[in-house]
This record gives C-alpha cells, sequence and structure tokens, in this order.
C-alpha cells in the first residue's frame, strides 16, 4: 500500500502528514520530539480498513517550527484546522504520549468531531514523568542540549553506518529515541521542543492533568493501551484512568515499553481494530454534556 506524504498551509505555517487507505478516519498523534515515524510500523496494517493520517504536530518533523504558541489548546486547535482542511469532519484520535494528551483536549473543545479515543502511554493522566523530560525543564537545558545534541548525532551517524555492515539493527524504542535526541541538534527543532516540554512538564512533574475531566468521556468509547514496562509514563497512570472512564477498554502489553506500537505492531492493530469493531462513534448531545458537568458539580457541592 502506497502512503502519501503531503504538506498543507494552515494560518501560513506548513503542516506535514501521511495518509493513506480508506474507511473510517483515524488521526494519528505522536508524542514530544516524534513525528508521523512514531506509528510507521502500524500505519500499512491500520490503513487496510481506515483512512489514516499520521501529522506532524507543529513544531515537530516536516511541520513548521516558528515560534508560536504550543499549547495543548493550540495543538488540538491546529489539528481540528488540518481535519477541516482534509475533509474529515469527526475521526478517531490516537495519541500516543503527549498526543494522548492533545486527543483528550480536542475531544474536550471539540467532541462533535471525536468519535473514539486511543490513548497509548498518554501523557496527562498523572503527575509522574521521566527525569530526562524534567531535567530538560530547568533553566540553561537548552545550552546543554545545543551542545550534546550535535555530538549525539555524529556518534549515532557513526554507529548507523557500522550497525549496517554488521547487518545489525537496534531495538525500536532506541532507534526512536536516537533519532529524537540527534533531531535537537537543529536550533528552531529544539526551540519548538522546548516550548512544547515546557508547556506540559515542570522540574517536579507533570503540570497539565486531565483527571479532573475523565467523566466528561463517559460517552466517549476509549481504549487504553500501555507498556507494562513504560519508563517515561508509568503503567499505574493508565490503570487509574481506566478505573476512572467507566466503558474504556484497558490493554497493557507485558513486554512493551513507552511505544507498544513499535515494540508489538502485529498486537497493537489487532487490538485497535477489535476496538473499532465493538464500538459505535460517539454522538455529542449539548444537553447530555451539560448533564454531566452540572451533576458533577453538584456531587462536588454536597
Amino acid at each position: 500500500m502506497t502512503l502519501d506524504h503531503s504538506v498543507v498551509s494552515l494560518h501560513g505555517r506548513d503542516v506535514a502528514y501521511v495518509s493513506g487507505g480508506d474507511g473510517p478516519p483515524l488521526l494519528l498523534i505522536h508524542g514530544i520530539g516524534g513525528d508521523w515515524r512514531t506509528w510507521e510500523p502500524v500505519l500499512e496494517g491500520l490503513a487496510q480498513r481506515h483512512r489514516v493520517v499520521a501529522v506532524d504536530m507543529p513544531g515537530h518533523g516536516g511541520s513548521s517550527k516558528a515560534a508560536g504558541d504550543y499549547s495543548l489548546g493550540a495543538l488540538a486547535s491546529a489539528l481540528r484546522d488540518l481535519c477541516g482542511a482534509l475533509g474529515i469532519d469527526r475521526a478517531t484520535l490516537v495519541g500516543h504520549s503527549l498526543g494522548g494528551g492533545v486527543a483528550m483536549q480536542f475531544s474536550y473543545q471539540f467532541p462533535e468531531r471525536c468519535e473514539r479515543l486511543v490513548l497509548v502511554s498518554s501523557g496527562g493522566l498523572g503527575p509522574d514523568v521521566g527525569l530526562a523530560l524534567r531535567l530538560a525543564t530547568f533553566p540553561g537545558s537548552a545550552m546543554v542540549l545545543s551542545v550534546a545534541a550535535p555530538a549525539a548525532r555524529s556518534l549515532i551517524n557513526v554507529a548507523s553506518v557500522a550497525g549496517r555492515r554488521l547487518r545489525l539493527r537496534p531495538a525500536p524504542d532506541a532507534e526512536f529515541y536516537a533519532r529524537t535526541f540527534a533531531a535537537l541538534a537543529d536550533p528552531d527543532t529544539r526551540a519548538a521542543f522546548l516550548g512544547t516540554l515546557r508547556g506540559v512538564v515542570g522540574t517536579r512533574g507533570q503540570l497539565v492533568d486531565a483527571r479532573d475531566r475523565l467523566y466528561l468521556a463517559q460517552h466517549m468509547p476509549t481504549l487504553i493501551i500501555w507498556g507494562e514496562r513504560d519508563a517515561m509514563l508509568p503503567v499505574r497512570h493508565g490503570q487509574a484512568a481506566h478505573e476512572a472512564m467507566p466503558g474504556s477498554v484497558l490493554e497493557i502489553f507485558q513486554d512493551a515499553g513507552h511505544l507498544p506500537q513499535l515494540d508489538e505492531p502485529g498486537r497493537f492493530v489487532a487490538v485497535v481494530e477489535e476496538f473499532m469493531a465493538t464500538t459505535e462513534p460517539s454522538t455529542h448531545s449539548n444537553e447530555r454534556w451539560i448533564e454531566l458537568l452540572r451533576s458533577h458539580g453538584e456531587a462536588v457541592a454536597g
């Protein structure tokens, strides 16, 4: 199957994406420092029954990295506008790490445009986060990265050449992290990375927490996928979110880390396909939304 690499201009800025397939739309949203390749091993499998769109979020990959607003709300709005430009009225959102937080924000801001949620090792579900990301929020981290990233890129290039000659292939997650860190050698990429990171993570952990609004997803079909060995965002975040979201489905990949779609792509596709086949798209109701808000407010007041 052929996947198309395209760029659309939104508000004067380029947004890159990869698309393919036909059927109910799946909008795939990567995590911080990633790009569409976060989903590369699962794209063809998902595109057998769906129209897949794997976006490079603003500030990432092939999209524009100009100074601007990289908050969750701004990123969700950019995705809404991308869907509009592509003629997608409603979609199932599949978000990894930061992308999970963006997906939840999208469903909160634009519930009428979200059919389902698939949260993969999602951010925004608890305070804990890997030490590396917390350290990157400290003052002076930009200077450290400006020195370390170019050196790392050179080392990674040497290791890549040696690996090809020896016919060795790195683990998928190691390849992802190496590519992410090496990309920070570019000043614009580095600035966008830090701008995005500091909006959601501080020295003590995650700053953005969606747990107080999970009750609003009561009528939103939700699949939560997590790697048991996730060292970036602990699996207990996913377990707690599942308990707080009645009707949600939890799938824990015992042998996977922070990127279960890379560690076990076949199982990932199968789990998502089963979820899509066994759930109906959400239908938004303003009356039901208002009732949820009022009933939760009354419960808290009481």
